[in-house]
Formats: structure tokens, C-alpha cells, sequence
């Protein structure tokens, strides 16, 4: 299994499209077996869905996403996470003991400015 976190510095982002990029984890036998960083290639509608799951994510974290990425992950079968903060291992590692759970932080405004429910 491979768990994505949006990273912007050292903490998990706090909006998906724009962040830094993603720690990717790499799961075997319920324990992280590796990481490896990819810098964000660029924020255009639709396309970071794309790029993770040619990457085998199945499984995305991060603090805010709009619902369009939202809806495209679901159709790819990569369970998404929202309401995360913090330290992007501890959550990997939390995903993993099955004790993260999604709060459901949706962006609704594209150009966000500041409204994606407080992120």
C-alpha cells in the first residue's frame, strides 16, 4: 500500500492543490517500510488526482481538498482523508493503527482566498 500526505515544509498542507508536494509512505506488513518526497508538478484542475494514482497511491491525506479532486480520487478507488495537521509521518502512521480518521474538509471555492472552512 502507498499512503500520499500533502506536505507544504514539514507539516501535512493544509490546502492539497497547492501544497509543496507529497510524502509518499510505503506500507508492508501494517508497518512503513519507506518514504520518498515528489514536488507538486503544478496545481491544474484534475491533474494531481491523476499523477498520484499513476504513482499506486491508494490512499491521500491532507488538511483541505476541493470536491473535485475529491470525486476523482473515489473513481479511482483511493480513499481520501481530510482534516489532517500536524507531522505528515505521525499521520501516515496513525492511518495505519486505523486511528485517522477523514473530517470531511471540503474547499469549495476554487480560488479559495482564505475560505476552504478555515484551512
Amino acid at each position: 500500500m502507498k499512503i500520499a500526505v500533502a506536505r507544504e515544509g514539514n507539516q501535512v498542507a493544509q490546502h492539497f492543490g497547492h501544497c509543496e508536494g507529497f510524502e509518499i509512505f510505503t506500507e508492508e506488513a501494517g508497518r512503513i517500510s519507506g518514504k520518498q518526497f515528489f514536488q507538486n508538478p503544478g496545481h491544474k484542475p484534475g491533474f494531481l488526482p491523476n499523477y498520484l494514482n499513476d504513482l499506486g497511491v491508494n490512499v491521500i491525506i491532507s488538511g483541505g481538498m476541493g470536491s473535485g479532486a475529491i470525486e476523482i480520487f473515489n473513481e479511482k478507488n483511493i480513499e481520501v482523508i481530510t482534516g489532517a495537521s500536524g507531522d505528515p509521518s505521525h499521520n501516515a502512521e496513525s492511518y495505519l493503527k486505523g486511528e485517522l480518521k477523514s473530517a470531511g474538509s471540503v474547499c469549495h471555492e476554487h480560488e479559495h482566498h482564505d475560505s476552504c472552512e478555515g484551512h
